[in-house]
């Protein structure tokens, strides 16, 4: 394992975020003075174009995608007034062709808090605008086939083609890359969506793809904090876990993220597992302090934003309400709640917290100057 964290190291050398544009601290606290609560709390929420749509209720994916949404209606300006959001994520049926989507980005830039544009799109299966016929894009493998070719260039390439069209749509953010090592076979959520089940193979491709959005002019994230590649389960439904304790993953899973924050990754995405041999308890890692303070904060040194995974998935769902998620995640030392599946009732007991002490404002401000450093880059 030595000799292959020492390759890619070298490699990690020639591909690194050093010359970010440096935002001055002044001029993020005079920003942070002038806000109020509820739009610092809003920065916080990145949320899905129908939870903006109070009028909408759904169980399920399948609820949204039998409904898709095109375009912003009367009830989302209207919420979006009253509770500013921070970032707005678009899927798959919120994208119909180029001129609907144009016109989507546009008014969703005019919403109050100015949102950054997000969208999952990794390559492969993961991919919500070359999966859709009406564009015209150079369509990205499967991870594990770049992966496969042993060469990071190819790594480069696809974030960089990637990174271009989406630049191109008006996209800020792409939640993309996997850095999870997919060393369970029987993984039904990962598979070819890692890179590797190797990490020294993993760690290159990581850095380079991020490398490739970053000059294509999108700020990626590492996702899914600490590995979801050694589970079974799906967590779009249930609970998943992971059995492994911090020592074995320092050697798999660590090796990738780690790759990540070294290199200057600007978002770190949490998964929904349980790693009961880490924290001793099945407490999901999006909710765990020992997972994102002690060891990804503390031990990995990671100090830029930690966005959850979609909060509206089943491991959060069947467990918490929106309301608990939020709260409970906050605390544990998320920076960007991501797409609570009830929008209002979330922000409301964030703002509850912090007004009654449970959360304290500092804590919030250390949230925003992350987000808003991030926010700067993209919108001066």
């Amino acid at each position: 394992m030595l000799a292959a964290i020492l390759t890619y190291g070298i490699i990690l050398t020639s591909c690194t975020n050093e010359d970010s544009p440096v935002i001055p601290d002044d001029e993020i606290e005079a920003q942070l003075k002038n806000m109020t609560l509820k739009e610092k709390i809003g920065q916080m929420f990145y949320v899905r174009l129908e939870s903006l749509d109070t009028t909408i209720h759904w169980k399920t994916y399948a609820d949204l995608q039998e409904n898709p949404m095109h375009d912003l209606n009367k009830t989302i300006r209207d919420v979006n007034a009253k509770y500013p959001i921070g970032g707005l994520i678009l899927y798959a049926w919120n994208i119909k062709d180029k001129p609907q989507l144009a016109k989507l980005i546009s008014d969703i830039r005019a919403l109050n808090g100015k949102p950054l544009l997000c969208i999952d799109e990794e390559g492969g299966r993961i991919a919500r605008i070359a999966k859709n016929e009406n564009f015209d894009v150079e369509v990205i493998g499967p991870m594990a086939d770049i992966g496969k070719t042993g060469d990071p260039k190819n790594a480069y390439h696809a974030g960089n083609v990637i990174g271009t069209y989406l630049t191109k749509y008006g996209f800020d953010i792409d939640f993309a890359p996997v850095a999870d090592v997919n060393t369970n076979p029987d993984n039904i959520i990962i598979g070819d969506r890692a890179f590797s089940d190797k990490p020294e193979v993993a760690a290159p491709m990581v850095v380079s793809y991020l490398q490739g959005l970053k000059d294509a002019g999108v700020t990626g994230c590492v996702k899914h904090f600490p590995g979801h590649g050694d589970t079974k389960t799906d967590t779009h439904f249930g609970y998943a876990s992971t059995q492994k304790t911090w020592a074995e993953m320092l050697q798999c899973e660590m090796v990738t993220f780690k790759a990540g924050i070294d290199w200057g990754c600007q978002l770190i995405m949490t998964a929904h597992i349980g790693t009961p041999n880490v924290t001793g308890s099945d407490v999901p890692a999006t909710m765990s302090s020992v997972i994102l303070q002690d060891k990804l904060r503390g031990e990995l040194g990671y100090q830029n934003i930690i966005i959850t995974d979609g909060m509206e998935m089943g491991a959060i769902t069947t467990q918490y309400t929106s309301e608990e998620a939020a709260v409970n995640s906050i605390k544990a030392g998320v920076d960007i709640v991501l797409g609570p599946k009830n929008f209002v009732p979330a922000f409301e007991a964030v703002l509850k917290a912090v007004e009654e002490g449970t959360i304290t404002e500092e804590r919030i401000n250390q949230s925003v100057r992350r987000i808003l450093k991030m926010k700067k880059q993209h919108q001066g």
